[in-house]
């Protein structure tokens, strides 16, 4: 048989059994993972390009009167209804009974689960058919929002709704530093398509999970929930920067590593300094709160934001760490987490600094930027006088300018 010589031709091909499946959801199942390919290399907004490929599909094959045409016709705009000619779709005369059930599934449950640091939140929604034997079975859609990032990090849609939230439920209950709830369908409709609306933008997916394959079939079932009428959950207020380190250094943990005894100087300078950058990261986040801290976001700070982003001189580096875990006691504390989450979070700090100290001393992770600070700072430049900067620039240009 000849290759496929459009991309509408290969997406006839890879449905060609699709009238010979069981039911609806095995259908939309298909479906989902054939426009995953589309939105795996759309570029720019991703969601955009899935519209626009089943707009041009349903064009391209208007005309085609086979079942297995027909049917993956009625599954694209199933899928996609705001794509444009889903309105001119019809069902085919050889389409197979289960078609009338494509879609046609109410909401039974909305659920949230997470880690107690805030890191991650796993959004979970079950449907059902109206008509369980045509459509499938009771299904869950879960969605995985990662706090750090700032993005849905992965999308799943699977059968047997019952056995995935009992999975759930038994995985909370097993573990002191997660968390489960029921949740307001629209509040859970709308955080899972923020954070959708920016996965759809990014350049690279995460390479992992399911999240092209059922990115669509996740979206058209959310769409099914209410929008939100109910404010996000209100978090406790935060002390701004100042009284919030003010906060801490009176804090039984900053005693306990020592801080409340730092006096010299320079000692001073790299405490406050230390403090500085822990606040900044925070507010580098896409939830600036410096409390919400835990081994991921130590992780985060240590190993990479601070290489990149700030110089750090023998003193910073000597200090920083010590900062680092009290700062970790400190904000576990604030928030009222488990000792356990404390203990955790101390533990994976600690195993952290020989890395730090390894990539402080090489550098490696430098940016550029930063890299040419610390070169005028290691040559006595003062990065902060721009006659100086101007007067070093001058004197090396023979060293910047090559041959």
């Amino acid at each position: 048989m000849p290759a496929p010589q459009t991309p509408y031709e290969a997406v006839l091909h890879a449905a060609r059994d699709v009238a010979k499946l069981d039911c609806a959801l095995d259908a939309e199942m298909l479906g989902t993972a054939l426009l995953g390919s589309v939105y795996a290399v759309a570029h720019d907004d991703r969601a955009a390009g899935v519209r626009a490929f089943v707009g041009d599909f349903l064009s391209a094959t208007t005309r085609r009167r086979t079942a297995s045409a027909t049917t993956i016709r009625e599954v694209f705009a199933t899928l996609v209804p705001d794509a444009e000619g889903t309105g001119q779709v019809r069902p085919g005369a050889q389409a197979p009974s289960w078609t009338a059930q494509l879609g046609r599934v109410r909401p039974t449950g909305c659920y949230a689960y997470g880690d107690v640091y805030g890191d991650q939140t796993s959004y979970l929604a079950t449907f059902a058919y109206d008509d369980e034997e045509a459509g499938g079975p009771e299904h869950a859609v879960v969605a995985l929002v990662d706090h750090n990032i700032g993005i849905a990090k992965d999308v799943f849609v699977g059968a047997s709704a019952e056995r995935i939230l009992e999975q759930v439920r038994q995985m909370c209950a097993d573990d002191d530093l997660t968390w489960f709830r029921e949740e307001d369908p629209g509040r859970l409709r709308g955080e899972v398509a923020r954070h959708l609306e920016i996965t759809d933008e990014l350049t690279d997916l995460p390479s992992e999970g399911s999240l092209a394959t059922d990115r669509a079939l996740a979206g058209a079932r959310l769409a099914l929930l209410p929008s939100a009428t109910t404010p996000p959950l209100a978090e406790p207020p935060t002390p701004a920067g100042s009284a919030l380190v003010r906060d801490f250094l009176a804090s039984p943990e900053a005693a306990r590593f020592g801080l409340d005894r730092v006096h010299a100087d320079d000692e001073l300078a790299s405490l406050h300094f230390c403090l500085s950058l822990i606040l900044d990261h925070a507010a580098s986040l896409p939830d600036p709160d410096p409390l919400r801290w835990s081994p991921a976001v130590a992780g985060l700070f240590l190993l990479d934001w601070v290489h990149r982003r700030a110089v750090l001189d023998m003193d910073d580096a000597a200090m920083l760490p010590r900062v680092t875990r009290a700062w970790s006691s400190y904000a576990l504390r604030r928030r009222d987490l488990p000792e356990a989450a404390a203990e955790q979070t101390d533990a994976v700090v600690e195993e952290m600094i020989p890395e730090f100290a390894r990539l402080y001393a090489t550098g490696e992770k430098r940016s550029p930027a930063t890299a040419a600070v610390a070169q005028l700072i290691s040559e006595g430049v003062d990065p902060n006088d721009a006659d100086a900067i101007d007067a070093w620039i001058e004197a090396n240009r023979h060293r910047l300018d090559g041959p």
